[in-house]
C-alpha cells in the first residue's frame, strides 16, 4: 500500500485467515496495523495485490464486503446523545436488518455486552468501558461472520478491558471470525489462535502465541541451593554440563544458586534433579521460566534482518483473508 505522497506503508503483506479464527495482529506504532485493517475493510485500496473477504473481491464488490464484517476503529463511533437501544436501533437500519427483526436482536445484544439495565440511558454518562462494549454490540447487529477490531482496548483500565475481553471471546465462541490489531501483548496471548508480527511494512513472523514463543529460544531454570557457596556452585555446573538430557546453552552463577538457560529446561528438570542429588547438591527451591509473548515482541519485531518467511514457514505472497 502506496499513499499518494510516496510513503509506502504495507509492502507484499500475505494473511490468510480461516473460518472462526481468532487472529492477532502485533506491532509498533507505525508499523501499519491500521493502514492494513483499512485496506481489509475497504477504506483504502490496496496499490498492488488482492484481498477477497468472505469470498468477496474488495476492489469489485466493496458494499458485499461491508454488509458481510463487522469493523471496530480505534475511535468509538457511536452517539454519545443516545441511548444504547437508540444506538442500536440507528445500526440496525444503517446495516439493513429486517425490521422485524430488530427488537429482538437488540435485546440479545444488549445481553450480550451486559448494557440491559442501562440501555435508556444516554451513552455520555458512560464509562470507557461501557462505551466501547455499546461499540461491540452495534458491529454485531448484522451478524456478521467476520469483526475487524482495531485496537479496541486501548484507553480502558484493566477491570474494563478485561470485561470487553469476555464479550470478545463469546462472539468466537459463536463462530464468528475476529481480526485484532493490538498491542496488548497479554491480551494477544489470551485471546489468539494465531499472531502475525508486522514490522516496518512487512509481516516478519507469523504462528501460535507458543511457536512464536518458541521461535526466540530457551527457557530459564534457576536453582536456589542450600549451600550456594563458590565449591558446591561449581559442582552444580560440572554436573549440568555432563547431563546429556539437557541441551544447556548458558550457566550462570546466581548469588544462592545456579541459572541455566537450556532449550528444554522444563522437560529435563526431573533429570536434572536426579544427577543434582547424586552429586550431593541440595535444592531448596526452583523457578523455570518459558519466553512470553513480551520477550517474543521484543526479539522478532527488533530485529534488523525481516525476512520473507515466517516463524511457522508462512512466506509473503498476496494479500488474503478468507471465510
Amino acid at each position: 500500500m502506496t499513499y499518494d505522497d510516496g510513503t509506502e506503508a504495507v509492502r507484499g503483506v500475505s494473511l490468510d485467515v480461516g473460518d472462526g479464527e481468532f487472529f492477532g495482529f502485533l506491532g509498533p506504532n507505525g508499523a501499519g496495523k491500521t493502514t492494513t485493517i483499512k485496506t481489509l475493510v475497504t477504506l483504502l485500496h490496496p496499490t498492488e495485490g488482492s484481498v477477497r473477504i468472505n469470498g468477496y473481491d474488495t476492489k469489485a464488490d466493496p458494499q458485499a464486503v461491508r454488509e458481510s464484517i463487522g469493523y471496530m476503529a480505534q475511535e468509538t463511533s457511536i452517539d454519545f446523545e443516545l441511548t444504547p437501544r437508540e444506538n442500536l436501533r440507528v445500526a440496525c437500519r444503517m446495516y439493513g436488518v429486517p425490521t422485524e427483526e430488530r427488537e429482538d436482536r437488540i435485546e440479545e445484544l444488549l445481553d450480550l455486552v451486559d448494557l440491559r439495565d442501562v440501555a435508556d440511558k444516554r451513552a455520555e454518562t458512560f464509562s470507557g468501558g461501557m462505551q466501547k462494549r455499546l461499540d461491540t454490540a452495534t458491529v454485531l447487529v448484522h451478524r456478521p461472520p467476520v469483526v475487524f477490531l482495531d485496537e479496541p482496548t486501548t484507553g480502558l483500565d484493566p477491570e474494563a478491558r478485561l470485561r470487553v475481553w469476555n464479550y470478545f471471546e463469546e462472539i468466537n465462541d459463536r463462530g464468528t471470525t475476529v481480526f485484532l490489531t493490538t498491542q496488548y501483548l497479554e491480551e494477544a496471548n489470551e485471546l489468539c489462535d494465531r499472531l502475525a508480527i508486522l514490522q516496518d511494512g512487512q509481516i516478519t513472523h507469523t504462528g501460535t502465541p507458543d511457536e512464536l514463543k518458541s521461535a526466540i529460544g530457551t527457557e530459564t531454570v534457576t536453582l536456589t541451593l542450600q549451600d550456594a557457596s563458590e565449591e558446591n556452585q561449581r559442582r552444580v555446573i560440572d554436573t549440568v554440563r555432563r547431563l546429556g538430557a539437557l541441551d544447556a546453552v548458558a550457566i550462570e552463577r546466581t548469588a544462592d544458586g545456579v541459572a541455566i538457560e537450556a532449550d528444554n529446561a522444563r522437560s529435563a528438570t526431573s533429570d536434572l534433579f536426579t544427577e543434582l542429588a547424586a552429586a550431593n547438591a541440595t535444592i531448596t527451591d526452583f523457578d523455570v521460566q518459558s519466553p512470553t509473548l513480551d520477550d517474543v515482541f521484543l526479539t522478532l519485531a527488533g530485529e534488523d534482518d525481516v525476512g520473507a518467511t515466517g516463524a511457522a514457514g508462512d512466506t509473503v505472497r498476496a494479500q488474503e483473508v478468507r471465510r
